[in-house]
């Protein structure tokens, strides 16, 4: 006996039946988050704005966008922000095994432990009366504005992972980074121009270097991964029209690649085709924004001296200046990569090197943020992946600290933040946060909360997970830290 063509055995029936019925599925959920939808005929097409995963919000938002510098290599807390006499008493003494037994160390692991005592003076700042290094004396100036916490703490203690986990809140690969986790929540007010948006700068000594995996956007749509600037040059490469392309040859071809993307959008249901047709009318429309956005010329001399910048140039005062325009035109998350804080050497040389010119554009990000009333909506964030160590390193030659994550600072400011205050503390060699610990992913959810996000409540599946970026371990909004 041969079979009919009618035929169909069990295991061909599943099988079409499954790719079937996860294809409406797939299609459904596209539908439903805003990445695909579809209109009448055969023709699917994109809202012209994405409004949110998070929509309505939890609650009433305090911040609408965020500015992260971080300070890549880890800025040492002992020389910024967390002042230790007792240190400064012992300096050149062992360090008691008591404080470090067990305890994880990166470079200094089986070697003689010397307490290092603080290398700068510290002096009482504002009416808060804040003790800050002299290293950073313009952000002392601002002192009554900033919450200076104390007592963070990570779980990587080599730079890559510890990025990745500052960024990603994991340090497994494939996941997506906080900006990408803010910019699928809520979407963007920026019609030309990414939700998420990530510049670099380089200060002295060789640089920490950072992987363009620390603003992917995992397993989120692509639409949704960070994009790099530059200042110097064309800030986006490869946006720019080839030469003797004008603009309306231009559209015409992005209008017929994205009817060929949306025909097979009908056909695949993948959501990272409907990313392509977003980014390509996305990248169309930066081709007019960029230019009027990487022009500082509209920028008074008095403004570009309140930051350092200096157009033209990929400075960290420059890029500062870049992140108040990019989140006056709705962009959303703007994450700052300042390097070289990796200070196993030289901590007195380079330190005096890197910290005016951060201090300056620092001070100067939140005094022109306050006065274009912008403070109070954004969410301004300074730290490093982790801290230093209280041990001194290379001390026979030139001296540093080593990598640390057992107690370090981090300073915030504006977006619904208490200023004026100094929350959590280390013991009294700097080494262990003994009060008012706050873990990264503790920084994550209170960020989150001051968006009007509830952290537990925002997730995505994933490999049978609800994966959130906080993760599946305990996290709490710091509500000391909230105005």
């Amino acid at each position: 006996m041969h079979p009919s063509p009618e035929d169909v055995c069990r295991r061909t029936f599943l099988s079409r039946a499954g790719v079937g019925l996860g294809a409406c599925a797939l299609s459904g959920l596209l539908a439903r988050d805003g990445l695909a939808a579809a209109l009448e005929g055969n023709t699917r097409r994109l809202p012209e704005r994405f409004a949110g995963a998070v929509d309505p919000l939890h609650h009433v938002p305090r911040a609408k966008a965020v500015i992260f510098l971080c300070m890549a290599g880890g800025p040492s807390h002992l020389e910024t922000f967390d002042y230790k006499p007792e240190l400064a008493r012992l300096d050149g003494q062992d360090m008691p095994e008591s404080v470090t037994a067990g305890q994880p160390i990166a470079q200094l692991q089986g070697k003689k432990l010397i307490c290092l005592g603080p290398r700068a003076t510290f002096s009482p700042a504002g009416r808060c009366g804040a003790v800050v290094s002299d290293f950073l004396p313009q952000m002392a100036g601002l002192a009554d504005r900033l919450a200076i916490v104390r007592s963070m703490v990570t779980e990587q203690i080599n730079h890559d992972p510890a990025h990745a986990f500052m960024n990603c809140g994991t340090a497994l690969a494939g996941r997506p980074s906080m900006g990408a986790w803010v910019t699928y929540g809520l979407g963007s007010e920026a019609d030309n121009l990414p939700g998420f948006v990530v510049m670099t700068s380089k200060i002295g000594r060789n640089p920490q270097p950072i992987a363009a995996r620390q603003w992917h956007s995992g397993f989120l749509p692509g639409q949704f991964q960070g994009v790099e600037f530059a200042t110097s040059g064309a800030p986006v490469h490869y946006v720019e029209n080839p030469p003797g392309v004008s603009a309306t040859h231009q559209r015409e071809l992005v209008d017929t690649v994205a009817a060929l993307e949306r025909h097979r959008l009908v056909t695949v249901a993948d959501p990272e085709v409907a990313t392509r047709i977003k980014q390509y009318e996305l990248a169309f429309r930066m081709q007019t924004s960029l230019p009027a956005l990487a022009d500082l010329s509209d920028e008074t001399s008095e403004t570009l001296a309140l930051y350092g910048a200096e157009p033209g140039k990929a400075t960290y005062g420059t890029n500062c200046l870049m992140a108040r325009r990019l989140v006056e035109r709705g962009v959303r998350f703007v994450h700052l990569y300042n390097s070289d804080w990796d200070h196993h050497n030289g901590i007195d040389s380079y330190m005096r090197e890197i910290c005016p010119p951060t201090d300056k554009a620092t001070a100067g990000l939140l005094i022109d943020l306050e006065r274009r009333g912008l403070l109070d909506e954004t969410l301004v964030i300074w730290g490093g992946e982790f801290g230093r160590t209280p041990m001194g390193q290379n001390l026979a030659k030139s001296i540093g600290r080593d990598h640390h994550v057992k107690g370090f600072s981090m300073v915030l400011a504006g977006g619904g933040i208490k200023g004026g205050l100094t929350y959590g503390a280390t013991d009294d060699f700097g080494y262990h946060a003994v009060e008012n610990r706050v873990h990264v992913r503790d920084l994550h959810a209170t960020m989150l909360h001051l968006l009007g996000i509830d952290h537990n409540r925002f997730t995505v599946p994933y490999q049978g997970l609800d994966a959130k970026l906080t993760g599946v371990e305990q996290a709490r909004v710091v509500s000391d830290l909230l105005a």
